[in-house]
C-alpha cells in the first residue's frame, strides 16, 4: 500500500457542466493531456499542465489533486 496523487478533474469538470474538449479549448492543453487527467490516467504531472488547467478552470491545485492511499 502506498499514497499517491488522485486527479479530481472529473469531478471538476462535471459540475461544471464542462466537457473534456471544452476544457482542452480554453486551457490551451493537448485533448490527450486533460483526458488522461479526466480519467485519472496520467503518469505524471506536468506543472504548465496544472497551472493552464488551475487557470482555465479558476481553481487551486489542492482541488485538482488529492492524496489518497492505495
Amino acid at each position: 500500500m502506498g499514497i499517491r496523487a488522485k486527479s479530481n478533474l472529473k469531478k471538476i469538470l462535471d459540475e461544471k457542466g464542462m466537457s473534456i474538449r471544452k476544457c482542452a479549448e480554453i486551457s490551451g492543453l493537448k485533448f490527450e493531456t486533460v483526458r488522461k487527467m479526466y480519467n485519472d490516467d496520467a503518469k505524471q504531472y506536468q506543472r504548465d499542465s496544472l497551472g493552464a488547467l488551475c487557470k482555465a478552470l479558476e481553481c487551486e491545485i489542492s482541488d485538482l489533486l488529492e492524496l489518497i492511499e492505495e
